[in-house]
């Protein structure tokens, strides 16, 4: 039999792999659809849990049965819009052509621990919107967290812009301009059944090993004076070490995105979901939630940012039939 060889385990597409500069992510691409909606949304993860549902893809050899499968459970708040935020496009890019705030962010209190609220110049700004429709190419809604309805210890809410797609510059502004000082909620962005992608920051490991880090083999008892550690470093020539040779440095807490990932339920009573006892270092969700197939990046009480699937399966957008939702305690 032909031995495997493995010389590395870590892709070298992320680099460098250093620490995010934020505790959450920043979304830098979005889907293009013709359809006039809000393309993200985000929730405090709280934990696992598993549920049985009844199988409903077509090809699969359990279709119709009931199986279990594994789900992650996210606080979902509902999100506060503060404002419009519109982007022009020039040759190098991007560059933000003008934006509007609502007037009654002064009356947030919370928002004073996040970023100095001014003058906000509303109607004005408005109207510089109006006047340029024509060279809008991207709109998207500043909005803010609230982690006060949510059981993360916190008051200061995070900040961050959802990009409203659609083909209609004119539909799409007389969309976003109505959602200014109000609530959206997780049901008003997603449906069950749909695929989302995830983009969060990662558990961090702090400094570690090439061995764990790279997953590189452990040498023989005999082969050197040390086991884990690089074999080689590289040929003689080029006269130096490569950036690719694995070595020991930081792992975790670096931003990532999983793609197509299934909502299997969005709901409003979280008392529902969650243990008797509450779940581990979280709490108790009190409102929204929502239930998504699989495992997700970040650890407990950190931000998860969703967002409609850029490339998404070619399957249709299904109900789930959930037979059974798991509330055992995870110290179980």
């Amino acid at each position: 039999m032909v031995r495997k060889s493995k010389p590395r385990a870590g892709s070298l597409a992320f680099w460098p792999r250093k620490r995010a500069k934020r505790i959450y992510p920043r979304v830098k691409t979005w889907p293009e659809t013709e359809k006039i909606k809000i393309a993200g949304f985000a929730g405090y993860k709280s934990g696992m849990a598993h549920v049985s549902i009844i199988d409903n893809r077509k090809y699969s050899l359990t279709k119709g049965q009931e199986i279990t499968v594994p789900v992650t459970i996210l606080d979902c708040p509902p999100m506060k819009v503060l404002g419009i935020r519109v982007y022009g496009q020039n040759p190098d890019g991007l560059f933000v052509l003008a934006e509007a705030w609502d007037e009654k962010i002064k009356e947030d209190k919370d928002l004073d621990r996040k970023i100095l609220v001014g003058k906000t110049n509303f109607e004005k700004n408005l109207k510089k919107i109006e006047n340029n429709l024509e060279k809008i190419e991207k709109l998207r809604l500043i909005v803010r967290t609230q982690p006060r309805k949510s059981e993360v210890k916190k008051k200061k809410p995070e900040i961050f812009e959802i990009e409203v797609t659609g083909s209609n510059i004119k539909e799409k502004w007389k969309y976003s301009k109505e959602l200014i000082g109000k609530e959206i909620r997780a049901r008003d962005v997603f449906k069950e059944g749909e695929y989302i992608d995830v983009i969060a920051v990662t558990k961090g490991k702090g400094t570690q090993g090439p061995v764990k880090r790279f997953g590189i083999k452990i040498q023989t008892r005999k082969a050197s004076q040390k086991r884990r550690h690089t074999g080689t470093l590289g040929p003689e020539t080029p006269r130096r070490v490569l950036w690719t040779v694995p070595f020991a440095g930081q792992m975790g807490f670096h931003t990532r995105t999983e793609h197509n990932k299934r909502i299997l339920k969005i709901g409003e009573n979280g008392k529902e979901i969650t243990p008797k006892s509450g779940f581990v270092n979280y709490g108790v969700i009190k409102g929204d939630y929502m239930l998504v197939e699989g495992s997700l990046p970040g650890s407990k009480k950190r931000l998860i940012r969703l967002r409609s699937s850029v490339r998404p399966p070619k399957v249709p957008v299904l109900p789930i039939e959930i037979k059974h939702i798991s509330t055992q305690s995870e110290r179980a």
